[in-house]
């Protein structure tokens, strides 16, 4: 059968499948190669990942003289309840194309979802020698940020001036929209969760890998700088409070209030926490930090309250 246009899908194409980095880059090892070849297609996609693309429901079948399903496990199991097998469902609507799976997982070869393919090109599961997944032959992605992102709902201490929740809301809706790869992180340390550093080394040895943090904690703007790393913070409370305060106490410009998240402050900052400028300005933060020069004059203040016998 010649190809007419063909159909690339996953089970990054189902609403009640997931888009795995490996998945999605399997398919684009895929149209490399389709595209490669000259063969016409089209990438289904799930309307929960990809809300703007050609969504799996809405391709017409009739447009199409194959399908190719690229990566993961192939398999009839239904997601829940009412819901029919999605792999089932996909060989009903595709029924005329020729169907072609490539760089999957067989579990069971007498499965309907495997039998279903006129081909099956496995990665692994048959008696077959495995093969390399195809995510690991796609093209690179452009390198992106690391942020590291720490947010507080807390401090009640600042009574009607807590504006944590607003901030941290119009923060996270700004990072889904940002090209970066983003990491949660937390300042509290706790010795029986492994998702948390235990100690302030753990914690350090993260932030040092990173781009930019962005943070609306004290501590998130000073052990971010005292990394090297330029830091996005912004005060969670009406009015300015530690925050603010301790960014001018550090010389650091890019702080900003809760006021400023709905306007081009937060992406001027953004830009500005990429450059090379606020990369030495962080990194002389840092030194500004040594151990080995004098106390700081909140020390030298404690140990003279100490020594004062009056």
């Amino acid at each position: 059968m010649a190809v007419r246009r063909a159909l690339l899908t996953g089970w990054f194409a189902f609403r009640h499948g997931e888009a795995t980095a490996g998945d999605v880059l399997a398919a684009q090892a895929v149209a490399a190669a389709l595209t490669g070849a000259g063969v016409p297609f089209d990438t289904a996609w799930s309307p929960t990942y990809h809300p703007g693309g050609l969504h799996l429901s809405d391709a017409d079948p009739e447009r199409y003289s194959h399908l190719v399903f690229a990566c993961g496990p192939l398999h009839s199991r239904r997601p829940a309840g009412d819901v029919p097998s999605p792999l089932l469902e996909l060989h009903r609507r595709f029924a005329h194309c020729r169907r072609i799976a490539v760089g999957t997982s067989v579990t069971d070869p007498g499965d309907p979802a495997v039998t279903g393919f006129h081909v099956v090109l496995p990665r692994d599961g048959t008696a077959a020698p495995p093969e390399p997944d195809l995510a690991a032959h796609a093209p690179r992605p452009e390198p992106v940020p690391l942020v590291g992102v720490i947010l507080t709902e807390g401090q009640q201490e600042y009574g009607e001036r807590r504006r944590h929740t607003r901030a941290a809301e119009a923060l996270t809706r700004w990072l889904l929209r940002l090209d970066a790869a983003r990491l949660p992180l937390d300042t509290r340390l706790d010795t029986r969760d492994w998702r948390l550093a235990a100690t302030p080394g753990q914690l350090r040895a993260v932030l040092t890998r990173l781009d930019v943090v962005v943070t609306t904690r004290l501590h998130g703007l000073v052990l971010g700088l005292d990394a090297g790393v330029p830091v996005l913070a912004v005060d969670p409370v009406a009015g300015g409070a530690k925050v603010t305060a301790q960014a001018e106490a550090l010389d650091w410009p890019a702080v900003l209030r809760v006021e400023d998240l709905d306007g081009p402050r937060l992406g001027d900052a953004w830009r500005w926490c990429g450059s090379s400028d606020a990369r030495t300005r962080a990194r002389e933060c840092s030194a500004r930090f040594g151990r080995a020069g004098p106390p700081p004059p909140l020390l030298v203040a404690l140990l003279a309250a100490l020594a004062d016998q009056c």
